[in-house]
């Protein structure tokens, strides 16, 4: 029995996701925070306590002062990268508390 209503697995999938853009924009989210340790190395993410995107903006808590004020200074940088290794723009602001 020959179906004849089938289609590539790659073309149902870029349909799901072009009929529900939130579900993208998660996933790049989920993207940009797995790439914070990769990013940055491990002896940051060491620092790192706390890591959540809220209305495009990146929230980081940090438990060094000195690693917050270095971080500070590369925010424009930071930003172009994560949001490379996301795929897309997900953040525009980085707050470093």
């Amino acid at each position: 029995m020959k179906r004849s209503n089938t289609q590539p697995l790659s073309e149902v999938l870029n349909d799901f996701f072009s009929e529900n853009p939130v579900i993208v924009e998660k996933i790049a989210e989920n993207r940009l925070l797995n790439a914070w340790e990769t990013t940055l190395g491990k002896a940051v993410s060491r620092y790192t306590e706390k890591l959540y995107i809220r209305n495009k903006t990146l929230y980081v808590s940090l438990s060094s002062s000195v690693l917050r004020n270095e971080l500070s200074l590369c925010r424009s940088d930071l930003i172009v990268k994560l949001n490379k290794e996301a795929g897309m723009d997900v953040i525009n602001q980085i707050v470093l508390s």
